[in-house]
C-alpha cells in the first residue's frame, strides 16, 4: 500500500498560490536538468508561464550578480591593505617641494611631486594590483 502525501497549498490575499523558496529552487534545478522549454516545463509543473519565467529571470540575474562580484577581487566585498610609512621629507634643491614616494613590491619606486601626478600614480597602482 502506498502512503499518500498531503500538502497544504498556501494562497495570498488575492487567492494566488504561494510556492516556498525551497520548492521554487527545486523546480528551477529540475528545469535546468530537463532540457524542455520553459513553456512546456511550466505546464507540466502546473505553474503559470509568466510566474515561472519570472523565477528563471531572477535566478539568472542573481547568478550574474554573484559572478560579477566573484570576478572583481577589489570590489565592495574585499579590502586590500597597503602599508604606508611616513619619513622625514627631504628638501629637494632648496625649493621646499615635497615628494610622495611609493615603494612597490619588486623594488619599483614611484615619486610624486605634483598633485596632477597623483591620479596617474593611482591608476598605475590599480593596474599593478592584480600582479602584486
Amino acid at each position: 500500500m502506498t502512503k499518500a502525501v498531503e500538502t497544504v497549498i498556501k494562497t495570498d490575499g488575492l487567492g494566488r498560490m504561494r510556492t516556498s523558496a525551497v520548492r521554487r529552487e527545486s523546480l528551477l534545478d529540475e528545469f535546468e536538468r530537463s532540457g524542455v522549454s520553459g513553456t512546456q516545463f511550466a505546464a507540466l509543473a502546473g505553474i503559470k508561464y509568466q510566474t515561472f519565467a519570472g523565477w528563471v529571470q531572477r535566478r539568472q540575474h542573481q547568478r550574474g550578480a554573484a559572478a560579477k562580484l566573484a570576478a572583481a577581487p577589489n570590489s565592495v566585498g574585499s579590502v586590500k591593505w597597503l602599508e604606508a610609512v611616513v619619513e622625514q621629507a627631504q628638501d629637494l634643491g632648496g625649493q621646499g617641494s615635497k615628494v610622495l614616494v611609493l615603494q612597490l613590491p619588486g623594488g619599483a619606486r614611484v615619486e610624486i611631486s605634483d598633485l596632477k601626478q597623483a591620479a596617474l600614480a593611482g591608476a598605475l597602482v590599480r593596474a599593478l594590483a592584480p600582479s602584486c
